[in-house]
């Protein structure tokens, strides 16, 4: 009997874990339809008292997305209140439901893969890790190591379904 050899290792598969690049911290949503006046819109002196009486410590370090989910008026002044109201605790703050959040962080947090890393490697995203990765953070890296290696696939080294592979020219 000859030794057990560990092909996948061998293989030159780099494997990628989108739970490395997770964007710590809570997410927390802030949706104004509850502010607004008979369901329609958002009237100023009511509005400033909401934002007045608001214990806005509630939100300290947390990412938070502001939206309106129904369809109202709301004028861009609101938005920019609830932002100033929010500067002194949230980590950040961005407009949009809290699925729009997640792609948000996911961007900024995969903007420190370098695609040059890669070029004409053979490369698994990782398809399981011990922490939520968004449908958009595959799309994200998809899209930027597409141009750059030779292989990309999804899953794990052992069992992989094929994204992507440069065709070979002659």
């Amino acid at each position: 009997m000859g030794d057990i050899v560990n092909k996948v290792a061998q293989s030159g598969i780099i494997t990628i874990d989108l739970g490395e690049y997770y964007p710590a911290g809570k997410r927390q949503e802030i949706d104004l339809k509850d502010q607004l006046w008979q369901g329609m819109a958002i009237r100023e002196k009511d509005f400033r008292e909401f934002i007045k009486e608001e214990d806005w410590s509630k939100y300290q370090d947390s990412h938070v997305a502001v939206h309106c989910s129904v369809d109202a008026i709301v004028p861009t002044w609101a938005f920019m209140l609830v932002a100033a109201a929010l500067a002194d605790y949230a980590k950040n703050t961005h407009f949009g439901n809290i699925e729009s959040l997640e792609s948000h962080l996911w961007t900024e947090s995969l903007r420190s893969v370098e695609p040059q890393n890669f070029v004409d490697a053979r490369v698994v995203i990782k398809g399981c890790s011990d922490k939520y990765v968004s449908p958009s953070a595959f799309m994200i890296l998809s899209s930027k190591l597409k141009p750059v290696v030779r292989s990309l696939m999804y899953g794990e080294p052992c069992s992989t379904v094929p994204i992507y592979k440069k065709s070979i020219r002659k």
